[in-house]
């Protein structure tokens, strides 16, 4: 299975920098700079234009009282002040694009730098999608059969306990099945386990076919299956349940050319009578079976309370 830890190392790849960064604190300071800089230039340029109208207004006030000429000294005094002003604005507003520049480079990096923490995030966000599901399927694979798919003992064991705890408290019946495939081992010498694994899997599908949602079926091992039933109904509900599940079992199952057949043995336990723990169900089930099988009659109820 794929390393788990592929999501955390991708996420390390997220500038320590940038993450838990306010938005605002992203625009860099030349930007910001650039921006003070330019509401003081503009502050300037209006002072300028505000001396150029003063100046302009001078003027007309005074050729409005009949000057007919002005000192040279005086219009080369006003003048050289506009200059000046016009020269020191001229230096703001380079500082301003100089820092413009500087800002939107530092913005384009941020943006680049943006943009490897979106694509680090993906593949994060990506590499825990697998590693939840292969973390998921390893749990389903550890909690059933490989052959056919069921769950295995020890998932079984776990619902089964569950059914006895709400049997406890609330009076349901609770019943254990002992199932064994009575000439499997023939078709597994004769024919090869490839053959039984098909055999294994078809007579799981049977069983599934003929289970409710609250029911468990589990392959206890080799040609054994273990049905745990919720709420089975009285012990001849359970030999009718029983009886219709042989049938379907013995049915004809074709391998290729091959048609098998496979004749099972059910053993019945039921809780409380037989027993109030899972082992001591699936044990006295195991017994029933056994007599079942020797007398070949196909079911057989735990006869002797627990």
């Amino acid at each position: 299975m794929a390393d788990t830890n592929e999501g955390a190392s991708s996420a390390d790849a997220v500038p320590s920098t940038v993450v838990g960064t306010r938005t605002e604190d992203l625009v860099p300071e030349a930007l910001s700079e650039a921006l003070e800089q330019s509401a003081e230039a503009r502050a300037k340029v209006e002072a300028v234009a505000d001396d150029l109208d003063s100046m302009g207004e001078s003027v007309q006030r005074k050729l409005a009282d009949g000057a007919t000429a002005m000192s040279a000294r005086s219009v080369l005094r006003a003048n050289r002040g506009v200059k000046e002003s016009v020269d020191e604005v001229a230096l703001d507003l380079h500082s301003v694009v100089d820092s413009l520049a500087k800002g939107l480079e530092e913005l384009r990096q941020t943006s680049d730098t943006l943009a490897d923490v979106q694509e680090a995030l993906q593949e994060s966000e990506a590499a825990l999608g697998v590693a939840q599901a292969e973390t998921a399927d390893a749990e389903r694979r550890a909690m059933h059969d490989a052959a056919t798919g069921l769950p295995n003992r020890d998932l079984f064991n776990d619902r089964a306990a569950q059914a006895i705890a709400l049997a406890g408290r609330t009076g349901v019946t609770v019943a254990v099945m002992f199932l064994d495939l009575n000439d499997f081992k023939t078709i597994n010498d004769s024919h090869g386990h490839a053959v039984g694994d098909v055999v294994l899997k078809e007579i799981a599908s049977r069983l599934i076919e003929h289970s409710r949602d609250e029911d468990t079926i589990c392959r206890a091992g080799g040609d054994e299956f273990l049905y745990l039933l919720l709420n089975a109904g009285t012990i001849d509900d359970l030999r009718h349940v029983a009886t219709r599940l042989i049938e379907r079992v013995c049915q004809v199952i074709a391998v290729g050319d091959v048609e098998l057949s496979c004749r099972p043995s059910i053993g019945i336990s039921i809780y409380p009578a037989h027993g109030t723990s899972v082992s001591e169900l699936v044990a006295h089930a195991d017994a029933a079976m056994y007599e079942a099988k020797k007398s070949g009659a196909g079911v057989a109820v735990y006869a002797r309370p627990a």
